[in-house]
């Protein structure tokens, strides 16, 4: 894909603006080289995330239903979380599906990754596809965590989407990804 003669920027000062225990601001000060117009521009700094996206042997997909503080409302969508230092989105997406859910898979495959919001954000969540998912332990919450767990009929998700049930654009992205990675 061509940049259509788009001039690159260059950073040319990157300070921390605030620390807000999950994430950074950054404020960052840009060069574009083509014309020398220089400006500031406030970046969010945090880990990658991962959405598990949790097949049964039945074909449901496991979603978990939350409460979303920056909503206020409560949110149907694939467990997933963080990826921490040093872990790989694999082993985070299982790990995040085990204390969510209780689940465990047979089989755990990547099937893709977005930016969440390129404007302003520079991590990346990534899609974990689990198959063979079924409840082997108890839950394991976050302190600021409760999770209920539902599972849905792989050909009920465009209904949900369709009537408004699943708002979360990641969710929504994860699970738009896993029907393209099945052919559905």
């Amino acid at each position: 894909m061509t940049t259509g003669g788009l001039s690159s920027w260059q950073r040319m000062q990157d300070d921390l603006h605030a620390d807000c225990r999950i994430f950074e601001v950054r404020k960052s000060r840009f060069l574009r080289r083509s014309d020398e117009k220089e400006g500031d521009f406030f970046v969010l700094d945090t880990s990658d995330w991962v959405n598990v996206l949790a097949l049964t042997g039945s074909r449901e997909l496991l979603l978990v239903r939350q409460f979303r503080f920056g909503t206020e409302e409560f949110s149907l969508e694939p467990p997933g979380g963080v990826i921490e230092k040093g872990e790989s989105p694999v082993l985070a997406g299982e790990r995040e599906l085990l204390e969510e859910t209780g689940f465990t898979g047979m089989k755990s495959t990547l099937i893709g990754s977005v930016r969440p919001n390129p404007a302003i954000m520079s991590n990346r969540c990534h899609f974990l596809l689990v198959e063979g998912a079924e409840k082997t332990s108890d839950t394991s919450f976050d302190p600021h965590e409760e999770l209920e767990s539902v599972l849905v009929p792989l050909a009920e998700l465009r209904n949900l989407a369709r009537e408004g049930k699943i708002t979360h654009s990641l969710a929504l992205n994860a699970i738009f990804n896993l029907l393209l990675y099945l052919g559905e």
